[in-house]
């Protein structure tokens, strides 16, 4: 059970396995995508085409209770398959059902695990693979990998390195786990923490916070939900910046001002350089393009 980008090394995986029949994929509907909402598959979806495999895509995961008995599954894997499972089907399979997540559980249980680590500055993140309950995110870790973060990683580059991770160490975590040789983990609850699924309204920026935070912020939702403000009453997207922190306080919170020929915008402590934006409807241009077609931009301020 998955659906987007992020589970597709996992899939591959079981395909790529000897071990494992993959008895059926269960990935979201169709979603119309775009200017001209154009009907668009799940990328699972493709993969499990590519690969002959039983495809479902119920809107209501319940509906489709019969259909998991008749498969009679030893293990059901979900990766970011991005709906609820309910306690009757966690109870299907002979084994167990196996979750893959894009966190150090207990820390950054929830949808948005992937940013979350990189919005807190965190040194850190890495997979659980987990046996699931109902609770989210709330079962017994069977391994966990890591990865270090340098403070330059954006939520693409994060995605990628845990979604080929999550898919190194599942085979053979499902493996130790079929023959009894791992110790499930039970998370500790004193270090649980919860993320909200997020919107593109959360990519608002708040020039009242400081550089280093809002820094972290757009490298934690690009590409999505992506970072903007407004300029009289236009939204402009912020791509990229500088990693390097200024330590210019002298502006107006949010004033875009030019130094050694670079953009800057104020924040409440410290100023960041602009390497990235873009106008809504256009391309995303370097700050040297834009400033040849919006050289206004320079004293206006940020809201």
């Amino acid at each position: 059970m998955g659906t987007p980008d992020f589970a597709l090394p996992g899939l591959q995986s079981l395909i790529s396995s000897s071990y494992f029949e993959i008895a059926g994929v269960f990935t979201q509907p169709d979603k119309p995508v775009g200017r001209h909402q154009t009907l668009t598959f799940p990328s699972v979806k493709k993969l499990a085409l590519e690969n002959n495999l039983k495809i479902f895509q119920p809107l209501k995961l319940k509906q489709e209770m019969e259909t998991i008995k008749n498969l009679k599954p030893d293990l059901i894997v979900v990766i970011a398959y991005g709906k609820i499972i309910s306690q009757e089907i966690l109870d299907i399979p002979s084994i167990a059902c196996i979750n893959v997540h894009a966190s150090l559980l207990p820390k950054y249980r929830g949808a948005a695990c992937l940013n979350a680590p990189i919005l807190n500055g965190d040194k850190e993140t890495g997979i659980t693979i987990m046996k699931m309950e109902a609770g989210l995110d709330t079962g017994p870790i069977l391994r966990q990998a890591k990865i270090q973060l340098k403070g330059q990683e954006t939520l693409e580059n994060v995605h990628d390195k845990l979604s080929k991770l999550g898919a190194e160490i599942l085979i053979p975590t499902l493996h130790d786990f079929i023959d009894g040789k791992i110790k499930e983990q039970i998370q500790n609850e004193t270090f649980a923490t919860y993320i909200k699924t997020l919107n593109k309204e959360d990519g608002q920026i708040d020039w009242n916070k400081s550089a280093k935070e809002i820094e972290r912020m757009i490298r934690a939702y690009n590409p999505w939900p992506g970072t903007y403000s407004k300029i009289d009453e236009k939204v402009i997207k912020i791509v990229e910046v500088e990693n390097k922190i200024l330590n210019i306080n002298e502006h107006q919170i949010g004033e875009v001002f030019l130094i050694d020929q670079k953009l800057a915008i104020q924040t409440e402590q410290g100023s960041l350089i602009i390497l990235k934006l873009q106008i809504a409807g256009k391309k995303v241009m370097p700050v040297k393009d834009f400033l040849s077609g919006h050289k206004d931009i320079v004293g206006k301020i940020l809201k």
